[in-house]
């Protein structure tokens, strides 16, 4: 049955192509992905899968699936949203066309299989954590095991990812003249405390915490003391728990500066990133398939930096992997030239490669007991119980 999902994949070559550049060709960022949701929900309808649009309160968020509950459910993860000005700069084209290739080889196979298999739409990657809203919305509570890839410079398993939010800070002073500064409350002066109060307390956050911040508005004109303030800071940590001391301390660090300047501060803290498990029994598989198509690939060496994605948050509730794939040399994800590799022949090929490499580990979880059993022994044996854990 295998063979025959692979040359099913073969035979919808052009198809499974010709979703990657029509993503491509029309951009849209996180939550407008608009036309990319409808060419894929359209296109897995015309296979047979029955499809929900609109999942949860996303109208670009979808679940396509095929099969029945006698035995797990496997879901594959489409991203689809662009970044502003430089498009798929990040590739999101590539991972959605390689979960619809996937949903291609399986598509008659189904019916033959015990469980189930889902396409999960997952907008806003990039800029709304997309994931972690249809996580506390129930969209994963019947999920067993979830996978997906992303595209790079090189073929890697096994790389896990740091957790991270987003912050927006502002401060509510009093204007006044500069002639005559004690009449105000110079709103900028705040801010600036708390850009230097962190790095003072830096050294004393957990090993792994990085902070950056950038001023947004910090007033309009020089001899004019500013009544306002903006600026966004993101925060880095190996771990959520880390991060959360980052937080606790951010926002004392905020209440002093209120005591100190007079200043009144508003902090809005995004959806938090967790850091990512990949499991390495899924991932070694996903590496021997690839190999044995050709391909070169590696695992993360020691120390090595690490991005953040809502994927990561999947990750604390079931099995997953995210490996990256190759589409290019020296590709930096971000940026136009990466924007350019994420549809060249040498990016086709590979998603065609990753989506017979998944539907083959896919494969093993639907009709290998032992090998379910393995992967959900490392889930157990790794993974921290963040169920009670609020941020």
């Amino acid at each position: 049955m295998i063979n025959k999902i692979i040359e099913k994949i073969e035979e919808k070559n052009q198809a499974i192509l010709r979703i990657s550049h029509l993503i491509h060709s029309k951009p849209e960022i996180g939550f407008e992905e608009h036309e990319a949701c409808n060419i894929l929900c359209d296109g897995l309808e015309e296979m047979g899968y029955k499809v929900k649009r609109g999942v949860g309160k996303f109208d670009t968020a979808f679940v396509a699936e095929m099969g029945d509950k006698t035995g797990p459910t496997l879901a594959v993860l489409a991203e689809y949203d662009a970044l502003p000005s430089i498009g798929h700069a990040c590739g999101h084209n590539i991972i959605a066309s390689v979960a619809y290739g996937v949903a291609a080889g399986y598509a008659e196979v189904m019916k033959d299989l015990k469980g189930r298999l889902k396409i999960i739409g997952t907008p806003a990657e990039e800029n709304g954590g997309g994931k972690i809203e249809l996580l506390k919305l129930g969209v994963f509570d019947d999920v067993d095991f979830a996978m997906m890839v992303h595209p790079a410079s090189e073929n890697l398993v096994k790389r896990g990812g740091t957790a991270l939010v987003e912050v927006h800070v502002t401060y509510e002073g009093k204007g006044a003249h500069s002639s005559n500064p004690e009449s105000g409350i110079n709103a900028l002066k705040a801010l600036i405390h708390t850009f230097t109060g962190l790095d003072s307390i830096q050294g004393e956050l957990p090993l792994g915490i990085n902070i950056n911040g950038i001023i947004k508005e910090g007033g309009k004109a020089s001899n004019i003391i500013p009544d306002y303030a903006s600026g966004d800071f993101l925060i880095r940590a190996t771990t959520l728990k880390d991060l959360k001391i980052a937080k606790n301390r951010l926002e004392a660090l905020i209440r002093a500066t209120e005591i100190m300047t007079g200043a009144k501060a508003t902090c809005i803290f995004e959806l938090p990133y967790a850091e990512r498990y990949p499991n390495h029994v899924m991932g070694q598989a996903f590496k021997e398939v690839m190999e044995a198509m050709g391909e070169i690939v590696y695992e993360p060496e020691a120390n090595q930096k690490l991005g953040s994605s809502d994927i990561g948050n999947v990750s604390l509730y079931l099995p997953i992997i995210h490996p990256y794939v190759k589409i290019g040399d020296d590709l930096k994800a971000h940026t136009l030239s990466f924007t350019q590799g994420a549809k060249t022949k040498e990016a086709d090929a590979m998603i065609i490669k990753a989506s017979k490499a998944l539907s083959r580990v896919a494969y093993r979880l639907f009709t290998e007991a032992d090998f379910r059993k393995k992967v959900l022994e490392e889930f157990e044996a790794t993974v921290p119980n963040y169920k009670e854990f609020e941020f």
